[in-house]
């Protein structure tokens, strides 16, 4: 019995020339060189897989198969980059309301 499986091949070519064009113009950038898409393209794989091996770290460890948000935060967190908004921290600046 065979299934059809779909080939996964080269799946950084999703992230497309308008997605790296809106990113860079987001940061100010006001022309790319040709050769910035790939560099880039190869830098989100870097980072993705350093995300994605210690997030399977995490999980390996307290034995569950599922990611949550809350396991993307940790680790980008453990990486030096927070990702603000999601997190369980409380507000200890809360002004007084007399």
């Amino acid at each position: 019995m065979s299934f059809n499986r779909k080939v996964l091949r080269d799946n950084i070519k999703g992230i497309t020339k308008g997605d790296i064009r809106r990113l860079a113009r987001r940061g100010g950038v006001k022309r790319i060189s040709a050769m910035v898409y790939d560099e880039t393209r190869d830098a989100v794989r870097e980072r993705l897989n350093t995300i994605l091996r210690q997030v399977c770290m995490i999980l390996e460890f307290r034995q569950r198969k599922t990611v949550t948000c809350m396991d993307i935060i940790f680790v980008l967190n453990r990486l030096g980059s927070p990702l603000y908004g999601f997190g369980t921290t409380q507000y200890t600046d809360v002004p007084n309301t007399k």
